[in-house]
């Protein structure tokens, strides 16, 4: 499974393209489509949006892998999507350490996607892009055809 169009839309509307570098709500450097900076890399003369979208598509391809390798049950393509689009903006250890996850991987989906609201502040403020987002997601996650696949009981 990947990322489809409408997951992919939600991610590039949360997060906006900026060619510059600038420090996320946590603090990190990031540019383009919410590129978190690595060490190694450097843009000191910005970005184009051509980089910003090989950018992003190795960070999406990154956070793919990612729930594909925590998560234990089936998932509609919603509820895929939703997911990258957490794990890419807040990382694959918060998705791994969540209760989110614990609650999906038990077969409790409506549970889980619950918890996606609950990932709304940065630090101890509540912050209302992240609320958007994750009302965003919760609603992705809901879609149409969010029903997985495959009974994963079967």
């Amino acid at each position: 499974m990947e990322l489809s169009a409408a997951g992919l839309e939600l991610l590039k509307r949360s997060e906006g393209f900026r060619n510059r570098t600038y420090l996320d709500v946590a603090g990190i450097p990031t540019i383009g489509y919410g590129h978190r900076i690595l060490a190694s890399e450097s843009f000191p003369g910005g970005i184009e949006d051509a980089q910003g979208t090989e950018l992003l598509a190795r960070d999406v391809r990154d956070a793919e892998q990612a729930v594909k390798r925590l998560v234990r049950v089936a998932l509609a393509q919603g509820q895929f999507d939703a997911l990258v689009d957490f794990v890419f903006n807040l990382g694959s250890g918060r998705l791994a350490a969540s209760t989110l996850l614990h609650e999906l991987n038990i077969g409790r989906y409506d549970a889980a996607a619950e918890q996606l609201l609950y990932w709304d502040h940065a630090g101890a403020r509540e912050n209302a892009s992240l609320k958007a987002r994750r009302e965003a997601e919760f609603h992705l996650w809901h879609s149409a055809g969010a029903q997985p696949e495959a009974d994963p009981w079967m």
